[in-house]
């Protein structure tokens, strides 16, 4: 797949058709008991799967995952809730537009307006966000930019974008070395995991698990992150997302805590003791800085908090998001 990545970085009609096909041969794309539709927002076609009924609750995922990371969380908080588990822009089965030289298309402000689109689109005015990774840094951008659409927030395993950069040492560099690797221009990164992007998806996922393995990952998840993958025009979508971290996004972040912009809403936080956060300093205070409602807890679990403790996300988020 490295020779697919040329100058023009959009996604071409033969990738695309067999991302298609492997995905839906494979039927990669459902969570137990969800649905599945296509909504247009701001530009793009998100793929949306929905469960359950009650107060809404919008679940957004990270890197280099999609929806499937819900899959062993998902259908409880159904139980209680009105679940929205969009696929974010370039991920999953949603569109994966090619990147601006502003670095904006893959920002957590556009990716924001996403999610603020997707609520108007299905006619609900307020939510509440869990973000786990690159979707916990949609879900604190859309709590600044959208307060009047959030009810409260939860973030799994991460502090805030500019917070991160600041706290960077040697081990921290070397633990999270994909922040500088995936935001080096294109096509570089583009070419060096189109090589082999089935592999380096499952390096990645194994090794940020506190075992080091891929066995907290099913199957059927662990085929829809190989999966897309496959298309170039994804892999070049991840690599700008953080493209975006690096530039407009953190320049964003700094310019709000110059202001001392704060997130209003109440705010749950779980970081497992083996991954990102644990290794930036105290997450907690971090976190304090930018809301004045914090709770905190932390987790036996590596990265991937979801499938490593999915029990440990249950506890923490089920009270917290309780009608």
């Amino acid at each position: 797949f490295g020779a697919a990545f040329g100058p023009v970085q959009g996604r071409t009609s033969q990738t695309s058709a067999l991302y298609r096909l492997y995905a839906t041969a494979r039927g990669l794309d459902m969570i137990e008991g969800f649905t599945k539709t296509v909504i247009r927002c701001n530009g793009v076609d998100l793929a949306v799967h929905r469960a359950g009924q009650g107060r809404p609750l919008l679940l957004i995922h990270g890197f280099p995952q999609n929806h499937m990371c819900w899959e062993s969380v998902a259908p409880q908080l159904a139980r209680r809730h009105d679940v929205i588990i969009p696929d974010l822009r370039g991920y999953g089965e949603s569109s994966a537009p090619a990147n601006d030289p502003g670095n904006t298309t893959y920002s957590k402000r556009t990716m924001a307006q996403d999610m603020a689109d997707l609520l108007t689109a299905l006619d609900i005015s307020r939510a509440d966000v869990l973000g786990h990774d690159r979707g916990a840094r949609v879900a604190y951008r859309f709590a600044l930019d959208h307060p009047e659409r959030l009810g409260k927030l939860g973030i799994i395993e991460i502090v805030p974008t500019a917070d991160f950069w600041a706290s960077w040492t040697a081990d921290l560099a070397m633990a999270a070395y994909h922040w500088t690797f995936l935001a080096q221009p294109a096509p570089l990164p583009e070419r060096m995991i189109g090589a082999d992007p089935v592999a380096y998806v499952d390096w990645t996922l194994a090794q940020w698990t506190l075992n080091k393995s891929l066995e907290a990952f099913s199957p059927a998840a662990l085929d829809s992150y190989r999966a897309q993958a496959l298309d170039p025009a994804r892999i070049h979508a991840m690599c700008s997302d953080y493209r975006a971290g690096a530039s407009f996004d953190r320049a964003l972040d700094e310019a709000d805590k110059a202001a001392r912009k704060q997130i209003t809403a109440p705010l749950r936080l779980l970081y497992g003791a083996h991954g990102f956060p644990a290794k930036s300093g105290n997450a907690t205070d971090i976190w304090c800085s930018w809301a004045p409602a914090v709770e905190a807890s932390v987790c036996e679990a590596g990265h991937f908090v979801m499938e490593e403790n999915p029990q440990a996300v249950l506890a923490a988020f089920g009270p917290f998001f309780a009608p």
